[in-house]
């Protein structure tokens, strides 16, 4: 996409992304004709119920795991909830989860729940991260204990795209017998997960974070890991899930899957080109800025920037003029001063932890819009520091 007809530059790919051409293909013919219950005993629904079987070998294909592991949900945070509060039911004499501090709200909320609001008056710890996003594993071991249910640590930062070390944290809460769940939203179809090689028990992702419908979810449950559902009802999801499935967006998330598979490369070696071409670029041409995360244990597709002195809001007002999709760091449009929990986890200096921007790309991005965005932001932070009380450049 690009601006020449007035087209959007969508670099928010993070927050959710094009559902692909070839997902909505696959889709559409359970929207319309193929409308049987997948449960439905006649062959009608039968052929229904063979799609959903199929999609699921597309999803545990792309994960290294057995179609019997993956459950569908309806979102990443229905996953993660599910697989945190089934661990502390499976273990209620445990009352001790480890987390961090740059968790994605679907698991942040619920942990200051677990603190707060359930008055069960559970534990949580939550693991630091240095300047560059990064986890310290001895303060990690130094937190497991015999009261540990669970670990939930996201496998990539939806924010900064720093990568962290599940593999090795998994193994460790392993050789204790403590749960473990990661969520994988960010980074499935952009890194490569063997997940039969891993001591994860429990890993979430979402669909429309790899070009798949939004209401629709995966929660990986390593095969005799103890589980209680979270939603019951009838025995759908081999009694995991209840309730009808989405059959259109089941299979739409088996194509997707298929699709990332297929693309990992391009995703590791032209997208990642890409983003490094739109970091150089801006923090070349645009003084006092600064990149937010580990320079390679990160995601290809995620750049991180601040720029000192403006507010991300007003930054993301003025690329809106020209067309140009990302999101903010900071928690401005919520009406709060505060800037992003990730950030502050981090000490990103106040100066800089307002002004913000993720730009979040993906396949379908070009070379063009790389170069368009370069070259309108230089004007538009330069615009907006003559405007800033603080700016004495």
């Amino acid at each position: 996409m690009t601006t020449a007809n007035g087209k959007v530059v969508y670099m928010d790919n993070n927050a959710t992304s094009q559902v692909a051409p070839e997902v909505v293909e696959a889709m559409m013919p359970y929207l319309t004709e193929a409308y049987g219950n997948p449960s439905s005993m006649h062959t009608f629904g039968g052929q229904v119920g063979s799609a959903v079987r199929t999609a699921r070998q597309k999803v545990a294909s792309l994960l290294g795991a057995e179609p019997e592991e993956i459950t569908f949900t309806s979102c990443g945070t229905e996953s993660d909830s599910t697989a945190i509060l089934s661990a502390l039911r499976t273990y209620p004499e445990k009352r001790h989860v480890i987390t961090t501090r740059v968790e994605h709200p679907a698991v942040k909320s619920l942990c200051e729940n677990l603190e707060t609001v359930t008055g069960h008056k559970y534990k949580v710890t939550r693991l630091k991260v240095d300047s560059e996003g990064m986890l310290d594993m001895s303060e990690y071991e130094a937190a497991l204990t015999e009261d540990t249910a669970i670990v939930s640590v996201m496998w990539a930062n939806n924010e900064t795209g720093v990568i962290f070390p599940v593999e090795k944290m998994a193994r460790m809460a392993k050789e204790r017998g403590i749960l473990f769940h990661t969520d994988a939203v960010q980074a499935v179809g952009k890194i490569d997960i063997d997940l039969k090689k891993l001591d994860i028990d429990f890993l979430s992702l979402s669909g429309h974070k790899l070009h798949a419908p939004k209401g629709v979810g995966v929660l990986y449950i390593k095969r005799g890991t103890l589980f209680i559902p979270f939603l019951t009802g009838g025995h759908q999801e081999m009694g995991r899930r209840g309730g009808t499935e989405n059959v259109a967006s089941i299979v739409a998330l088996g194509r997707a899957c298929e699709l990332a598979g297929e693309k990992m490369d391009e995703e590791n070696g032209r997208v990642k080109q890409l983003r490094d071409k739109l970091e150089e670029g801006l923090l070349s041409r645009v003084p006092k800025s600064m990149l937010n995360g580990h320079k390679t244990s990160r995601l290809p597709n995620t750049a991180n920037i601040s720029f000192e002195y403006v507010e991300g809001e007003a930054i993301l007002l003025h690329m809106n003029q020209h067309n140009i999709c990302a999101s903010s760091g900071s928690a401005c449009t919520s009406g709060s001063l505060e800037p992003s929990h990730v950030l502050r986890a981090m000490g990103v200096p106040f100066t800089a932890a307002h002004g913000s921007i993720r730009f979040s790309l993906s396949v379908y991005n070009t070379e063009e819009e790389v170069d368009f965005v370069v070259e309108k932001m230089p004007a538009i932070i330069e615009s907006l520091r003559k405007m800033s009380p603080f700016w004495k450049g």
